[in-house]
């Protein structure tokens, strides 16, 4: 009989009773697995609510109703736990890396990370995987007996690797890193507490992975429809779509606009949360793992869309990109965001005193190099709302961040 609480678990999915540890030993729980306790952890985390004030697309005061970064979190972890569920993988797990995921994203969506990322290309660049990393290793300073949120190695290397290998088999960055190399706190933290950058991670942080590729179409769909940077028949230019309108249209041929919106992101989630399904349980039995190992020594991610999908999906982002993420509207906002971002880093930069105490202690007598990095942590962590707060008191005007 299993252990009270117990689910199925598959022979390739992670087990907590045989995690790789913890960078600090711990005792185990008494009625928690490790995989909870990891979840738990960044549920209760500073970054993790942090999360509810900082934005997707649209900035902060914008609307109630479309999504933040936390209610897109919640999202990606209802998808990951549905996969988890149906594939015989560790719900925890799953889940804990789906609520992480987001964890290093700046304010104002990309448009703060690539801001940052130029001020900080002279200084090892900004990466919000590796800035997550950092997060839940070392800033989060809340325990007595460490920094950070002492997570499992399986929590961490799918934090990390999530979106695949980082390193080849001859310990070269993979294409996604080619350009500008492995980031450097990846590879410090690497040096402590090896995550194997040369494989995949496991078959919950690939379905974690997937959850967030079909929360983000799924919801950014819904938000530029409601936002009224598009309409519904618009999308009809995407075969995908176009079959999914035609079926809720010949159902319901009268239905009203929101409902119609809904009917719409449902089948969107529906169908590619199926297709998963379908086309992960054909890799799994090809590939006929008996262990999460086998997962991560695998060709391929062993948990995926099938061709059709995998096109849908391609579709769905090709047309968002210039009409939602590049739309004149949403191109003005970026604008004063990314201006408000290099403000505050070259300000922090010339005047570290006018960082908050704990974060200017000492400040002066580090390096170039973690001098900024100190004020990438700094402007990072920041919601948007206090990010614009800082700007405001630190300059005489501020632009105004808001789609008219």
């Amino acid at each position: 009989m299993r252990p009270f609480g117990e689910r199925w678990r598959a022979d390739y999915a992670c087990n907590p009773a045989e995690t790789r540890g913890r960078e600090f030993p711990e005792d185990n729980s008494p009625t928690r697995s490790d995989f909870q306790r990891d979840r738990d952890r960044i549920i209760h985390s500073s970054a993790f609510r942090r999360l509810k004030h900082k934005t997707q697309v649209f900035v902060f005061h914008e609307g109630d109703h479309y999504r933040t970064r936390l209610t897109h979190t919640i999202e990606v972890s209802q998808i990951a736990r549905a996969l988890a569920r149906s594939l015989g993988l560790d719900e925890d797990l799953a889940e804990a890396l789906a609520l992480s995921h987001d964890l290093g994203h700046t304010p104002f969506g990309h448009t703060g990370e690539d801001a940052l990322q130029a001020c900080m290309e002279p200084f090892g660049g900004f990466d919000h995987n590796a800035q997550a990393l950092r997060i839940v290793t070392r800033l989060e300073c809340r325990y007595a007996a460490y920094d950070g949120l002492n997570l499992t190695w399986e929590t961490l290397e799918g934090l990390v690797k999530h979106n695949g290998p980082l390193l080849d088999r001859h310990g070269e960055p993979t294409e996604r890193y080619r350009a500008h190399g492995v980031p450097g706190a990846i590879l410090e933290f690497d040096a402590a507490f090896h995550l194997d950058l040369a494989t995949h991670a496991s078959a919950e942080a690939q379905a974690a992975a997937l959850a967030d590729d079909i929360a983000y179409n799924s919801h950014d769909i819904d938000d530029g429809l409601r936002a009224g940077l598009f309409k519904l028949d618009d999308l009809r230019e995407i075969p995908f779509l176009a079959e999914l309108l035609d079926e809720i249209d010949a159902r319901w041929p009268a239905l009203e606009t929101p409902r119609r919106i809904h009917e719409l992101t449902r089948r969107v989630i529906t169908r590619m949360v199926e297709d998963v399904i379908a086309e992960s349980s054909r890799r799994i039995e090809a590939l006929s793992p008996k262990s999460a190992t086998d997962i991560r020594s695998a060709a391929k991610p062993v948990i995926a869309f099938s061709e059709k999908f995998v096109e849908a999906d391609r579709a769905i982002k090709g047309y968002l990109y210039p009409n939602m993420y590049r739309h004149q509207k949403v191109k003005v906002v970026r604008e004063h965001a990314d201006k408000v971002v290099r403000d505050l880093f070259e300000r922090f930069m010339s005047d570290p005193r006018a960082l908050p105490g704990e974060w200017s202690a000492g400040i002066e007598a580090l390096d170039a190099m973690l001098h900024a990095r100190r004020i990438s942590d700094y402007i990072a962590g920041m919601t948007d709302g206090y990010a614009i707060q800082e700007h405001r008191r630190l300059f005489g005007s501020t632009p105004e961040l808001r789609i008219g």
